[in-house]
């Protein structure tokens, strides 16, 4: 056992222990931010104009802050660009996370020094509780490997701005340094295939331990590795035990990860996001991921029903109930106000504060008023491939269709299968029974002669990726939407049809 894994030991139980003591206190842990937070930034532009000088509680702050997206916060931002400081927050941001928006445009996301440990510690932390809960520290002695954007950094009038993922690389502790792969040349390469084939190169000989990346990049990588080598991944990488995600749900692609790999390993699912880390795994057993109520941020809560409303409800972690679909809207010391990152969670846990990330307030089918939501079609879908085993899924979206040539209009699942069903019709029965149990609007529609019941379209192999590069979204942090309200993904990726 390595120097690394001997010293995490001590340092993963204190930080354990901490976790629960905040976690056992989080509804005054959460105001006792949002008070912080409010009395830092009083005099800035941002607090001036919000009268934060005179916000003492919730219910003020509720008057005095607006709900919005980027655009609320934008005229903000642009002040910030031309060098003005103490805008949002006191002085000036360290960084921008650079982000592309689909209704704004690129957008410049602060991150500040106060801000930084959020992003930092967060990470180091999801591994600590992983190594309290498990046990297991000796990957921390091999190589790691974090796919992720380019570290390149450009400046907007003296603020550093770059990917999310590339910021973070640049704080990556000196101890992990020496064993973090790829090398930052091959990082900075800004075409993901290049980038892709560069790092199996130099990892294919190392002994990795660790590998963190979105699930289906992730397969990417493997499944070059296995084409370099014919051997399956743990063939490949023998002292392979630990698996780091987010971005997306895993269960669609967990089969088809473990396959690749050879065995099933342990995994820990992490929350990052440009405007914050918001949760992480902190438990091999229960359901959900740790919201870090405890770390700059103060959270709100709209119930999603409720978030086109002109005055929808706003809710602080006291107000939450258990099931319910929420807007998840973040104010922090990176001087975010009021900002709906655009995700929904649901809380399967108060003791502690657990969530499950549901999908996008934007992404979601209701085209004939049926409000399908990411979660819906997730779990129909891991319900099909739990009924047809053989089957294997690569990638899938869905979309619906509204004047088909026959029939009724129905939705439309874009399905690149790996490995596809021996019965195509049973699987797309199942896919549809599962969907009307889990949304009655959905059956209603069905039942009542509105829709056909779903059609299944297969992709060529490597439909998504073609259509990623197509749109110049290859890897990285790149995800594909997992549900549309209109055709635009789906007429592109109908010329993928098999």
């Amino acid at each position: 056992m390595g120097i690394r894994s001997i010293l995490s030991k001590p340092f993963a139980n204190y930080i354990s222990k901490e976790q629960q003591k905040w976690s056992m206190n989080a509804v005054q842990v959460q105001d006792d931010i949002m008070k912080k937070i409010v009395k830092r930034a009083a005099n800035t532009r941002f607090g001036k104009d919000h009268k934060f000088s005179q916000i003492n509680n919730y219910q003020d702050f509720k008057q005095a802050v607006p709900i919005g997206d980027y655009e609320v916060i934008k005229p903000y931002v642009e002040k910030i660009k031309l060098g003005e400081k103490d805008v949002l927050w006191p002085g000036q941001p360290a960084y921008f996370a650079k982000t592309s928006g689909t209704t704004s445009g690129t957008k410049y996301i602060p991150i500040t020094k106060d801000s930084i440990p959020n992003h930092i510690n967060s990470a180091r932390n999801a591994l600590l509780t992983y190594v309290n809960n498990s046990g297991n520290s000796q990957f921390l002695d091999g190589n790691l490997i974090f796919l992720s954007g380019s570290p390149i950094m450009t400046k907007t009038t003296g603020v550093h701005t770059g990917r999310l993922s590339g910021i973070v690389n640049h704080h990556v502790p000196n101890y992990l340094r020496s064993n973090q792969m790829p090398t930052y040349e091959t990082n900075c390469i800004e075409d993901w295939e290049t980038k892709v084939d560069t790092i199996v190169e130099e990892t294919f000989s190392k002994d990795m331990t660790l590998i963190s990346g979105i699930p289906p990049w992730v397969q990417m990588y493997f499944d070059r590795l296995t084409e370099k080598s014919g051997k399956a991944i743990k063939d490949i990488f023998p002292n392979f035990s630990l698996f780091v995600y987010g971005g997306v749900n895993f269960e669609p692609y967990k089969g088809k990860i473990f396959e690749s790999i050879g065995k099933e390993i342990d995994s820990v699912e992490t929350y990052p996001a440009s405007e914050g880390f918001i949760a992480y795994q902190d438990t091999l057993e229960d359901p959900g991921l740790l919201m870090l109520l405890n770390s700059g941020i103060f959270f709100e809560f709209i119930p999603a029903d409720e978030y086109f409303n002109d005055a929808p409800t706003r809710l602080s972690i006291g107000e939450v109930e258990i099931g319910v679909n929420y807007a998840l809207i973040i104010n922090s010391n990176a001087g975010l106000w009021g900002y709906s990152i655009g995700d929904t969670i649901q809380f399967v846990s108060k003791d502690p504060y657990r969530i499950l990330v549901t999908g996008r307030i934007k992404h979601f089918i209701s085209a004939f008023g049926e409000h399908v939501i990411g979660q819906e079609v997730e779990k129909a879908m891991n319900y099909a491939l739990s009924l047809n085993k053989e089957a294997e899924l690569t990638e899938f979206t869905v979309a619906p269709q509204v004047t088909p040539e026959l029939g009724l209009p129905r939705h439309q699942w874009f399905i690149e299968f790996e490995t596809p069903p021996s019965d195509m019709a049973k699987f797309r029965s199942d896919l549809d029974q599962r969907l009307t149990e889990l949304n009655t609007y959905y059956e209603d529609l069905i039942t009542g002669s509105i829709l056909e019941k779903l059609e299944v379209i297969s992709l060529k192999k490597n439909s998504f990726i073609d259509y990623m590069k197509s749109q110049g979204k290859l890897g990285g942090q790149n995800k594909v939407p997992r549900l549309s309200n209109d055709r635009k993904i789906a007429d592109k990726l109908i010329k993928f049809k098999v």
